[in-house]
């Protein structure tokens, strides 16, 4: 892996790169960020804010959602798929919000991570982009370009969140992922497009994939020259 100074550059770099880079969903606050990644799961953010608009206008906190009729709330949020188990991770984890915490979201990773339906990842995005607490979430995305450019090794998120971290200033962990993300979707796809990579020139993969592969092209054949037939008589140009 590559030393802490050139993964930070690296990270400075795709930040320049797509200085727009953030979470995607749509959010007022750290419940309704909570219930959006939820529903993220094994969906698109661009499909769950097409359901949160109606959704926090009917629960907009954890008060009013533990009231909620698991049925109602299925119906609205059956095209984020896998409907039935997150209307009841999101029952549970209103409940143990208002049980537990006054009905708000902790600002601790242990704490909400014990939350029903609530995994490392989630708990990074919510730490991170609502709750002012650094945090690095790692996706398939994070996982991709992290593993590519050569700033981290490994398949298991926990393990390259670790990595990311220990090679970056806590005020980096979450704009790292954001980077890194939006990275993976837009130019670092499972089909690379390295020519438009800000980092290609730091990049392992690059250099020891891509690069590679054009020096191994063949030349292109050149076909033997034709021999004139002489019973072929050119007319001159008029």
């Amino acid at each position: 892996m590559k030393a802490p100074a050139a993964v930070r550059r690296i990270i400075e770099t795709l930040a320049e790169q797509h200085p727009d880079a953030d979470t995607e969903l749509h959010y007022r606050n750290a419940f309704e960020l909570l219930v959006a990644t939820m529903l993220s799961a094994q969906s698109t953010d661009a499909r769950v804010n097409m359901v949160t608009p109606a959704l926090f206008a009917k629960y907009p906190d954890a008060a009013a959602l533990v009231r909620a009729k698991q049925a109602s709330l299925e119906r609205q949020i059956v095209s984020t798929g896998f409907f039935r188990q997150k209307s009841k991770a999101l029952l549970g984890m209103a409940r143990m919000l208002v049980e537990e915490h006054g009905g708000h979201v902790p600002a601790d990773m242990e704490a909400l991570t014990r939350l029903p339906g609530v995994g490392r990842k989630t708990a990074n995005v919510v730490l991170g982009h609502a709750l002012g607490v650094p945090g690095l979430p790692v996706d398939r995305h994070v996982l991709r370009v992290s593993n590519r450019i050569g700033i981290a090794e490994g398949d298991d998120p926990e393990r390259v969140e670790a990595q990311l971290c220990e090679a970056l200033p806590k005020e980096l962990w979450t704009r790292a992922s954001d980077v890194q993300i939006l990275h993976g979707r837009r130019i670092c796809r499972p089909k690379p497009m390295c020519e438009d990579c800000a980092v290609r020139d730091d990049c392992d993969y690059y250099a020891l994939v891509v690069t590679k592969d054009i020096t191994k092209k063949p030349a292109a054949k050149r076909g033997r020259p034709r021999a004139r037939d002489p019973r072929r008589v050119r007319t001159p140009a008029r």
